[in-house]
């Protein structure tokens, strides 16, 4: 850490493997009786400990949710590892290690030529995404890593079989540590747009969106997970702090943090996060802080709505997508002794007031009435769950009525909001 002062992821499980899951003794895995409670910076590290314990004990809702995630987590088994290296360009500059990503919503106006292979110049269509985006980088293998780490860690933890463990940690060894395939920790080439920019700092969103999830992957099988070592937590450490660093002190990522929308919020909640997985409590609790006047008093009016991204095209996405960065950093705030949930803003904003902003259209009483190309009333269920934890007595009532993600309900097992809905593919 540099010493100058901050701000800043069905089928149903067989019954062979369900005899497997029951069989396996309660010693086998860290999460057995008296067990320390995962160190985890976003999800409750004792809600999870919980959870298991009564897994042990027969709780049949969990164990059916248990079988939604085996089931997810066996389609991963197959799949990776990935690594920056195997796109077939490098980033500008040509260092195969330095993670690339192109611009989604941004596409050619001319006929791609020889002269012109690009087809320059790009302009923007706001929620259109540019299939283009999908071939040549980054980004897709990225989302991939993220999902199946999630996932993967998750599923040893309740299960105690090692194969998610061992390949969880193949996955994170390949793309963060091992010399001959690790990216480099920077976002400098993240959504660069043709012939216009090698790299912007929106490009940041590739990672903050999802990366959170990551840290607490890590911090599960840090719990005694089979494949992952001590010489691994060291080197993620490292290469975490180093991170950091980065999103603080570039100008990438200061100018992230200045963002006003979704974009600032996420980076919020990713600096304080791994602020609080480095050691850096202060940090963490300075950047949680902050967010009260920077995010929850200029993002949300009086009434709930989200201002800038009822203005979006995709509107209900990213009313959700806002207040998983939202949620998921009171989450951290309450690690560090700071309570967002209880804020209120000088209009009286309020994280409550944007999730119950929500409720009629998440629960199917009323239609959403701003602009979206493409509704899925699900998107909102993590942050409606996320709120009633919290005490909103509106979200309480509403949860019966979410309809459930695609994935299954899986809040009971990861106690922190996804973005369900995700537009990245």
């Amino acid at each position: 850490m540099s010493g100058r002062s901050r701000g800043g992821p069905l089928a149903v499980l067989s019954l062979a493997v369900a005899c497997a899951f029951a069989l396996v003794p309660a010693t086998s895995h860290a999460a057995s009786a008296g067990a320390a409670a995962p160190r985890t910076v976003v999800i409750d590290g004792t809600r999870l400990r919980d959870a298991k314990r009564r897994l042990d004990h027969g709780d049949a809702q969990l164990a059916a949710s248990v079988r939604e995630l085996t089931a997810m987590s066996d389609g991963w088994l197959g799949q990776g590892p990935w690594t920056v290296v195997d796109k077939p360009k490098p980033a500008p500059g040509g260092d195969p290690h330095e993670y690339l990503s192109q611009a989604p919503y941004w596409w050619p106006t001319q006929p791609k030529t020889a002269d012109n292979p690009w087809g320059c110049p790009y302009v923007q269509k706001d929620g259109q995404r540019n299939p283009e985006v999908d071939t040549g980088t980054d980004r897709p293998d990225l989302g991939k890593v993220f999902d199946s780490v999630t996932s993967l860690s998750l599923a040893w933890y309740y299960t105690g079989d090692k194969r998610y463990a061992e390949h969880a940690s193949t996955i994170l060894r390949t793309w963060f540590l091992d010399p001959a395939t690790r990216m480099n920790p920077n976002l400098d080439h993240g959504q660069f747009i043709p012939c216009t920019y090698d790299g912007r700092a929106i490009g940041i969103i590739d990672f903050s969106q999802q990366y959170t999830s990551v840290l607490d992957a890590v911090a599960i099988l840090d719990t005694g997970a089979p494949g992952w070592s001590a010489g691994d937590h060291a080197a993620m450490l490292d290469w975490n702090r180093k991170f950091l660093d980065w999103l603080v002190d570039s100008p990438f990522g200061k100018e992230e943090s200045a963002a006003r929308n979704n974009h600032g919020t996420f980076q919020d909640m990713q600096i304080a996060a791994l602020a609080l997985a480095t050691g850096d409590k202060a940090l963490a609790r300075r950047t949680v802080l902050g967010a009260e006047k920077l995010r929850i008093d200029a993002q949300i009016a009086s009434d709930g709505s989200q201002p800038q991204e009822l203005a979006r095209t995709r509107s209900w996405h990213y009313s959700t997508f806002d207040l998983v960065a939202h949620t998921r950093l009171a989450a951290i705030g309450k690690q560090v002794g700071v309570n967002l949930w209880a804020y209120r803003g000088p209009q009286g904003q309020s994280l409550s007031k944007a999730v119950d902003y929500l409720l009629p259209a998440a629960t199917g009483a009323a239609a959403w009435p701003h602009p979206e190309l493409e509704f899925h009333r699900y998107a909102a269920s993590d942050v409606v769950h996320a709120a009633a934890d919290a005490g909103d007595k509106g979200a309480e009532a509403a949860v019966p009525r979410l309809q459930a993600p695609p994935a299954g309900v899986l809040w009971a097992l990861r106690p922190a909001a996804e973005q369900l809905d995700s537009i990245a593919g």
